[in-house]
């Protein structure tokens, strides 16, 4: 049985580090991968392994990390030390690399695009360091965003240049475009890296992570089918959209998993009352429960509408309040959870200012009370700009509670509109980023949620989906198997 070799580098990975849906994806893809036997693969076994850095935030958290050896990333003034620690999680073995970027209070995200730019610029030399000393040679990288995208630009120089990386090959997970690493070409230049000069780069982006990544990637693999034709447009391309399109072979879309096992109603800890598909009864008592606990009347009948988001300009949190507003005389509580921008967040403050008796607004992470809103709410608002995959929706779903998003990325991938296609309607969709299109969609939602039967319907489909790591880890094994080709017998 022929075994393909794939290391995984990412900024973060949950449960050790993870600051948002990159963590999610990089702690649980790789052992998905893992657990992918030969009959499911074609013959072929996956030898999955991490790589991510070691943040001042995992020398608390990690004990058991062994030293495997000191090595040194060339630089134009000194190569710079850097050490390799090994560990596992969740069965998967765990690389960690430290070096002088990483230092004692250094964030995981550094809002000084310099500092940034010389951690992860360093952790993405490091990564092509550390191979040639492991003893595992990989077969493949899979880099995500810009963080580990200048892994894959110098190993395209490398494979030219250097027998051992002559049939290593690359993938890129594109996360979230517009955050290419701009910025960071201090750290560009003391490592030695060369600019671009492909001629569909823009001439700003000729030492920017992401699109040099984007231009030298074996394959590139956005988070969703519906993202991946997105970016190749100048709506959402952010200027790159020409490269995107001339590199279109190379592209495709996988949308992301969701631990089914760790968001699962029925055996949640974490919400009132556990409950299934064929027990939605029992889903009234998280109702109730969530409307005391927010000192909302206790109206089953009512529709709850929730919020569960970054306050941010993309999530089109601003397009959930007007539509709100607009949709003020109808018969509807809401909970709106959430924080970020100031002026966003004011913004739901002042919807609960105005309508006291039936709007409450939460300004703070809350990951379990997200849950217990999950289980307890009638409708979950999601009205994003843009979505390259998105996990709230296929939570919100796997606890009953249906869907109500603007139809791009992932969304539109993973949710269909019940009006449209009400034998598989699984929630609410609609299209132009205004508020009163999110209205539109609202005054259809409700219509139907009058409609107890056709509701419960709705619920017990979105309930079904199969949003399993499995089902997406066996679409990057074919990928990998592609890419690999005949460089292996």
């Amino acid at each position: 049985m022929k075994t393909i070799k794939v290391l995984f580098l990412a900024s973060e990975a949950d449960p050790l580090v993870k600051v948002g849906g990159l963590g999610d994806v990089a702690g649980s893809l790789p052992p998905a991968l893992q657990r992918l036997t030969g009959d499911q693969t074609g013959g072929v076994t996956l030898d999955v392994r991490t790589v991510i850095p070691f943040h001042a935030v995992l020398r608390k958290k990690v004990s058991d990390a062994a030293l495997l050896f000191d090595f040194e990333v060339p630089a134009v003034d000194g190569a710079v030390k850097a050490q390799a620690y090994r560990t596992q999680a969740d069965g998967v073995p765990l690389y960690l690399i430290a070096g002088e970027p990483f230092g004692a209070d250094t964030p995981v995200y550094s809002p000084d695009a310099a500092l940034g730019g010389e951690m992860y610029i360093f952790f993405s030399m490091a990564v092509l360091e550390m191979v040639k000393k492991l003893g595992w040679k990989p077969d493949i990288l899979h880099a995500n965003d810009w963080h580990t995208a200048l892994a894959v630009y110098a190993l395209k120089g490398r494979r030219a240049t250097d027998p051992f990386y002559k049939d290593m090959r690359s993938v890129l997970g594109v996360h979230n475009l517009p955050f290419m690493g701009a910025g960071t070409q201090a750290a560009f230049d003391r490592y030695g890296l060369q600019p671009s000069r492909y001629p569909l780069l823009p001439w700003w982006a000729v030492k920017d992570p992401l699109p040099l990544g984007l231009q030298t990637a074996d394959r590139i693999v956005a988070v969703s089918d519906t993202y991946a034709l997105e970016i190749m447009t100048p709506e959402y391309g952010y200027g790159l959209e020409r490269l995107l399109i001339a590199r279109r072979k190379a592209l495709s879309g996988i949308v992301n998993g969701l631990d089914m096992a760790a968001w699962d109603p029925a055996t949640d800890a974490a919400i009132p009352a556990n409950f299934n598909a064929g027990t939605l009864t029992r889903r009234q008592a998280n109702k109730l429960a969530l409307l005391n606990e927010f000192s909302l009347q206790p109206y089953p009948a009512t529709p709850l509408l929730i919020l569960v988001s970054r306050m941010d300009q993309q999530k089109g949190v601003d397009l959930a309040v007007e539509a709100l507003r607009q949709m003020i005389d109808r018969d509807w509580q809401a909970i709106l959870l959430g924080s970020g921008s100031p002026e966003l967040e004011e913004a739901c403050r002042e919807l609960e200012h105005d309508y006291p008796d039936r709007i409450r607004a939460a300004i703070r992470f809350d990951a379990r009370l997200s849950r217990r809103m999950y289980a307890g709410g009638d409708i979950l608002l999601m009205p994003s700009r843009y979505e390259p995959c998105g996990l709230a929706q296929m939570m919100a779903m796997r606890y009953g509670c249906v869907p109500l998003a603007r139809a791009t990325g992932g969304l539109q991938d993973t949710i269909v509109d019940a009006d449209r296609d009400p034998t598989h309607g699984t929630g609410f969709l609609f299209k132009p980023a205004t508020g009163a299109a999110c209205a539109e969609a609202l005054e259809r939602a409700l219509a139907v949620y009058a409609d107890q039967a056709r509701w419960e319907g709705i619920q017990q489909r979105g309930m079904a989906q199969d949003f399993s790591w499995e089902k997406s880890a066996l679409k990057y094994a074919r990928l990998y198997r592609e890419l690999v080709g005949r460089l292996r017998d």
